[in-house]
């Protein structure tokens, strides 16, 4: 089996939606503001199936400033399903991303994952990613 990794389109509205509910909990998603979501958004979203049903997803954003000659990249959601884990999905997912930021221009990409998260940890440093020592603050408005 092998996995297909694509960039997501509304038709994948309905498997996100569930996806993320398994990730994220709380309240579902609706498919169509999913559907509009995907449709307005400047965010990279990927989708990778197996044998034509979506078990995964992740998320990039692209971000330009002043202070930098060169875009950043960032990474910012990704969940595979328990059934296709160990699969090669994330490591397939995170390439993916790569390759579309970089013809965005990205030369560094970013990923924040829970500290605790060692096998997500893993996944990244297999990927190439190396811990650094900055800290996040963040502040609920």
């Amino acid at each position: 089996m092998s996995t297909n990794v694509r960039l997501a389109s509304i038709n994948d509205a309905e498997a996100l939606s569930r996806l993320n509910l398994e990730f994220n909990g709380g309240d579902q998603r609706s498919v169509s503001e999913i559907m509009k979501s995907l449709n307005s958004n400047n965010e990279l979203v990927a989708v990778a199936t197996i044998m034509d049903e979506v078990v995964g997803f992740a998320c990039a954003q692209s971000m330009k400033s002043f202070c930098y000659n060169e875009a950043h990249g960032e990474i910012t959601e990704m969940y595979v399903q328990e059934s296709a884990r160990r699969k090669g999905v994330a490591t397939s997912l995170i390439s993916f991303l790569e390759k579309q930021l970089h013809t965005r221009g990205v030369k560094t990409v970013k990923i924040l994952t829970g500290r605790d998260n060692n096998p997500a940890i893993q996944t990244y440093e297999l990927s190439g990613y190396i811990k650094d020592d900055e800290v996040m603050l963040k502040k609920k408005l």
